[in-house]
């Protein structure tokens, strides 16, 4: 049992707290939130995450996980502390260290004992440098520490099992003594354990969800092309997938990519790149294939209706995927705003996400099921693949519809079956019906 502090509980640093506390550590998490601090203690969740409100619960109750604002509280008896703040975007697609510095600085001025401190945020390439001279400059007097960069490999609405089922961990110091103690806290995850330099380990996050990105961009430049030849990209996927060398993950033709990690990381690697005088093409495609594709959709739609006058459309799924509530770059918010701007009236309804999603989007109208969501609508467009959508009543959807059109943004449906009930039905990339691209 080792003692750990976690600065920030947004989505990494409370699924890190969580974790580390049901694998017997004892942990203290903290955020100068003080609405959120109590929530947790009663055990409300500021986020939607499957699994995560028992475990954090469950550890709490054993007297492992506690939570507090105060950082002498939080670095008391610690001998890790975890870095969990946020790193968003700048105005230039830099990533914004402010929350960074002021963890690092106030761990600085409180800190009376050793620690190894873990940067866990994704930040960019030199932060683990720059932490370290910031905490060096702001003690009051000298106490060793040591600066490892651990960074995560979360996906929204698997965290629980990424966290404790995970591919690797990555740990980067110029201390080796201490990357063997972090190391040590990651050995019941009974994964490799990767060691190296401070800023190989930080590249190895951003070239990681750049590669995943990528792969995106790829298959969705390859739906446009499937469309143009009358090819179906979900079998291209399939077959390019049995390829070892390529794999069928993150092969999926659909709407694009959104949440709180791919964006802003592309964004900051290719802001990054070009500040060193090194040209990121391929990050700058990515992108624009990105924002791009969230285009291409709306305007299959627009073919159709020719104008958005009027009309209601429908949303199935408001969070950038399923099993979350994050609306950071969904693309659902750029299919409202595209449609709400040529007079369109724009509908949804999400799982988890439909108090966020209000909140971005005040003109959304809410409905509290897909099939009130399908009444009187001109057209539905799927833009998360949440479970409950994969087995819904069509026949009943389409008789509740003005005009029974379906935009399917993630190829959830067969378009066959989907035309065969009478739908109006476009896919992503799906090849020709009637000469019509899907």
């Amino acid at each position: 049992m080792r003692n750990i502090a976690v600065i920030g509980v947004g989505y990494v640093g409370l699924t890190t707290s969580a974790c580390f506390a049901d694998l017997g550590n004892r942990v203290v998490a903290l955020d100068i939130n003080e609405e959120r601090i109590e929530n947790l203690r009663k055990g409300i969740m500021p986020i939607y995450e499957p699994g995560l409100k028992e475990i954090v619960e469950r550890n709490i109750q054993a007297g492992r996980l506690n939570f507090t604002t105060s950082y002498e509280e939080a670095l008391r008896d610690a001998e890790f502390v975890f870095i969990c703040v946020g790193t968003p975007s700048g105005v230039d697609g830099e990533a914004d260290l402010r929350y960074v510095r002021m963890a690092a600085e106030t761990i600085a001025k409180t800190m009376d004992h050793p620690l190894i401190i873990i940067n866990k945020s994704t930040v960019p390439v030199g932060t683990g440098d720059w932490v370290s001279d910031i905490i060096k400059e702001n003690q009051p007097k000298p106490i060793d520490f040591a600066v490892v960069s651990c960074p995560e490999f979360l996906r929204e609405g698997t965290a629980i099992s990424d966290f404790m089922n995970p591919d690797r961990t990555v740990l980067g110091s110029t201390n080796r003594a201490a990357a063997d103690a972090v190391a040590q806290l990651h050995l019941p995850l009974r994964a490799p354990i990767m060691v190296t330099d401070l800023r190989t380990a930080e590249m190895i996050k951003y070239a990681s969800n750049a590669f995943l990105a990528t792969k995106i961009s790829f298959i969705n430049e390859m739906a446009r092309i499937c469309e143009a030849l009358g090819a179906d990209v979900k079998e291209v996927a399939t077959g390019m997938g049995y390829d070892q060398r390529i794999g069928p993950r993150f092969l999926e033709a659909g709407i694009g990519y959104g949440g709180s990690c791919f964006p802003k990381d592309v964004q900051a690697l290719a802001h990054m790149a070009n500040i060193h005088g090194s040209n990121p093409q391929l990050l700058q495609a990515v992108m624009d294939i990105n924002h791009g594709q969230r285009l291409h959709v709306i305007r299959k739609l627009e073919e159709i209706l020719e104008s958005f006058e009027q009309k209601i459309v429908g949303l199935l799924g408001l969070a950038f995927k399923q099993n979350t509530d994050d609306m950071r770059e969904s693309p659902s918010i750029t299919v409202a705003e595209y449609v709400h701007e040529r007079g369109g009236i724009v509908r949804g309804y999400d799982p988890a996400a439909m108090a966020n999603a209000k909140a971005i989007m005040p003109y959304l109208q809410t409905a509290k099921d897909p099939y009130e969501l399908a009444t009187g609508v001109d057209a539905l467009i799927v833009i998360a693949p949440w479970n409950e959508f994969k087995q819904l009543d069509f026949v009943r959807i389409r008789d509740s519809m003005r005009q029974p059109i379906l935009i399917d943004g993630r190829n959830l449906y067969d378009p066959d079956t989907m035309r065969q009930l009478g739908f109006t039905y476009r896919g992503v990339g799906r090849g020709y019906h009637n000469g019509k691209a899907d």
